[in-house]
């Protein structure tokens, strides 16, 4: 990841370069959650990877076909195209079987690699933990974890670069927050960081939960009721009901934020707001550490901030006049 923004960098001191930054962030993520949680490296940041840039592309055009599904006129609808394999449908059968082919691959391996015992991944604990080898289970394992791992992070680091690429005295705060550190633990900015200082980061980890909770990476989500229920304010809820909400309205709404809510404040998570006991708002189901983007999550989002931090700057790209919602980088 760095490299590619020490070029996107020195590029833009002499040319207007575009980076797509969601682009970048998407392969990142998606290759950081392989390698963390399979110990594979699909190579898509440096897209010289054709197996794992083909899963990614399926991956990502299955999921906004299924849950296009739910937008048809008449609900069963998909299931007609299904069955005579047309249209959408039959294209999603296409890119089901390549997710299940890069699946199933990992899996194989894995399987093969478990008398050995060498890897300390995610998914071989899982598997050293559970009788339960069939493919179908373990496929189920690995594409849940995709889901929640990647688009997540990338949506998540996504907002907050847009946000603090027009707001300098944020990143000032940050850089001047690793520079402590760094004096503290008598290290060089360039280094690597342990997780203990990570944990240290209290303005940086505030500044990650503020693009959280103004810009959820689930925005609207929905449950469905497998029984007769009945929410804390006295609303019933009856077995078959959905019931949606907006973490995006809520995290602007003035009742729970104060009349500043619209307004990017990382000092406000430093009060501990954002993570008070009455667990206003569903971006934060059990306080900060339980947030869509953050717990096991947080520490790629902050390693990745740091490492930037560290040589280059993000600034929206109409400040260096390319028109456009994009973001120019410079030393």
């Amino acid at each position: 990841m760095i490299p590619i923004l020490q070029r996107a960098a020195a590029a833009s001191g002499t040319t207007n370069r575009i980076l797509d930054m969601q682009d970048v962030l998407e392969r990142f993520a998606f290759d950081n959650i392989c390698k963390v949680a399979f110990n594979v490296d699909p190579g898509c940041l440096g897209g010289d990877a054709t197996a794992g840039t083909e899963f990614m592309q399926a991956f990502e055009e299955a999921a906004t076909l299924s849950s296009g599904r739910f937008f048809y006129a008449v609900p069963f609808l998909y299931r007609i195209k299904r069955y005579f394999n047309l249209g959408s449908e039959r294209r999603l059968m296409k890119l089901i079987t390549t997710v299940h082919e890069f699946a199933d691959n990992i899996i194989r391996k894995k399987l093969e690699e478990k008398s050995a015992n060498t890897d300390e991944d995610l998914l071989s604990r899982f598997i050293g933990s559970t009788e339960d080898h069939s493919p179908e289970f373990l496929r189920d394992i690995v594409i849940s974890i995709i889901l929640a791992g990647r688009d997540t992070t990338s949506s998540t680091l996504t907002s907050f670069f847009w946000v603090v690429s027009s707001r300098p005295d944020i990143t000032n705060n940050i850089l001047q927050e690793l520079k402590s550190i760094r004096a503290h633990n008598a290290k060089h900015i360039g280094g690597p960081y342990s997780f203990d200082e990570l944990r240290d980061m209290h303005y940086l980890h505030a500044a990650i939960s503020e693009a959280l909770r103004l810009y959820p990476p689930v925005a609207i989500d929905s449950k469905l009721s497998l029984n007769d229920d009945v929410l804390p304010d006295g609303t019933t809820l009856k077995k078959g009901w959905f019931l949606t909400y907006s973490s995006y309205a809520m995290g602007r709404m003035e009742s729970i934020w104060g009349k500043d809510c619209r307004e990017f404040k990382p000092e406000r998570g430093e009060r501990g707001v954002q993570a008070g006991d009455a667990v206003p708002v569903p971006s934060f189901p059990c306080g900060a550490k339980d947030m869509p983007g953050e717990g096991d999550g947080v520490h790629p989002d902050e390693v990745h901030r740091r490492g930037c931090g560290r040589e280059v700057r993000a600034r929206r790209a109409e400040q260096r006049g390319v028109s456009g919602a994009h973001v120019v980088f410079d030393y």
